[in-house]
């Protein structure tokens, strides 16, 4: 039996040292992703790109893309290989006069965007032109390096979720492997244990591996202990229901819904690049229960004058002309028998958007991102504390609240919990 136990002993060892080695190699394989990632998104030389971003954003951004796409003005793509640095710094401090010395690309550009004038930044320095340029130029760089880099096979970044992209096809394969390992270290101690448990009991020599039997015996001998075979269909029944019982308590629950609009509307674009306020197109959102879809009229309070030929914004124009609504397609669903109203939630209770619909100015699509479960509503109100300040309308129940609990007063505490605040 000593001989036996040493055998499956050893084997055991084997296993181990191999889990640790795929444990170990793990953190080595996710530092050279993040190697590649940031080597590809290094910056171009030249002036200080990420002060330049800052500057751009927000006195350019409105009338110029950093790429060669036309917004309100040209694109800027390839401004700083056109023209030399003196050029472009009178340019931006004070296109009037350019133009009026006649220059030849000045006439031309102001002509050709029927002569809208273009803002002059006389307080810019030499070094926050620069740092402007210098983003422009590793702005419309980007994507072309990110093709060349997919076409040579490299590793290339997925746009996504504020928490990065999704894993690489050798991180997954590593991570199964783990798995695999980890099943048959399981199964060779649960023979080990099974063998010594018959060794105390003084069982016969007929269950034990004979030695030298090799690894395709022992796996063979893994596979018909009732024991693990026992535990193998306990595991499988019990992921079964838990599967069933996931499955039923996510009925109706529409978690990650992000369906194709009728127009592709970028909330990244117009909320977080732009950052346009979302109360200036959900104008309900303070007012009632429904915070509103923008009509087509708000929507051309911009775009009456801005990107007129894009075909999503020929769209509206269509819309118009025909006097058809736009048929946007309702992301965010509560039933029928639960009442929620905007108004009471952010003007009232001061809650931000990305409160309830996650982090809108990042989504490209919009997509419901909380569960909007009953559960996850009475959650929120048994954390959210009431704001009290400067309201006297709360002046007695905090009294009351206060002789009660030290705690702070909870929604929960104001009937939050009340069946008939959401069910009537």
């Amino acid at each position: 039996m000593d001989a036996k136990f040493c055998s499956f002993f050893n084997y055991s060892k084997t296993f181990v040292a191999i889990l640790l080695a795929i444990f170990l190699s793990v953190p080595t394989l996710v530092s050279a992703q993040d190697s590649t990632a940031t080597a590809a998104a290094a910056p171009a030389g030249g002036g200080d790109a990420a002060k330049g971003e800052s500057i751009f954003k927000n006195n350019c951004a409105q009338c110029h893309a950093p790429t060669d796409e036309r917004v309100v003005g040209p694109g800027l793509k390839g401004a700083s290989s056109r023209h030399d640095f003196a050029w472009l710094s009178k340019w931006v401090r004070n296109s009037s006069a350019v133009i009026a010395s006649g220059d030849a690309y000045a006439v031309k550009i102001y002509n050709e965007y029927s002569k809208a004038q273009m803002t002059s930044f006389p307080n810019l320095s030499d070094d926050d032109i620069k740092a402007i340029f210098a983003y422009v130029d590793q702005a419309s760089a980007a994507p072309a390096a990110a093709a060349g880099g997919a076409a040579a096979g490299g590793a290339t970044a997925a746009a996504g979720d504020a928490k990065g992209g999704a894993p690489s096809d050798l991180f997954v394969i590593v991570l199964a492997a783990l798995v695999v390992v980890m099943v048959l270290v399981l199964g060779v101690l649960l023979v080990i244990v099974s063998l010594l448990s018959k060794a105390v009991k003084g069982g016969s020599a007929e269950t034990e591996a004979p030695a030298g039997e090799g690894f395709g015996g022992l796996l063979k001998r893994i596979t018909v202990d009732p024991a693990i075979r026992s535990a193998t269909l306990w595991i499988f029944v019990l992921l079964v229901l838990k599967s069933t019982l996931d499955g039923a308590f996510n009925v109706g629950v529409q978690q990650g819904y992000a369906p194709k609009q009728p127009i592709s509307f970028s909330h990244k674009l117009h909320a977080g690049e732009y950052k346009i306020d979302c109360n200036y197109c959900h104008t309900g959102v303070n007012r009632g229960k429904s915070a509103h879809i923008p009509s087509a009229n708000i929507c051309m309070n911009c775009h009456g004058v801005i990107k007129k030929e894009s075909p999503e914004i020929q769209k509206i124009y269509t819309s118009i002309e025909n006097n058809q609504p736009i048929e946007w397609v309702r992301v965010h669903n509560l039933p029928d028998l639960a009442y929620f109203n905007h108004a009471q939630h952010v003007n009232v209770g001061g809650l931000e958007c990305q409160n309830c619909h996650g982090e809108v100015e990042k989504m490209e699509v919009i997509q419901q991102r909380s569960s909007l479960t009953m559960g996850w509503c009475i959650d929120c109100h048994r954390k959210t504390e009431v704001n009290t300040k400067d309201n006297q309308y709360y002046d007695k129940l905090v009294q009351l609240h206060a002789s009660e609990s030290k705690e702070a007063l909870k929604v929960a505490d104001i009937g939050g919990l009340e069946c008939s605040k959401c069910h009537y």
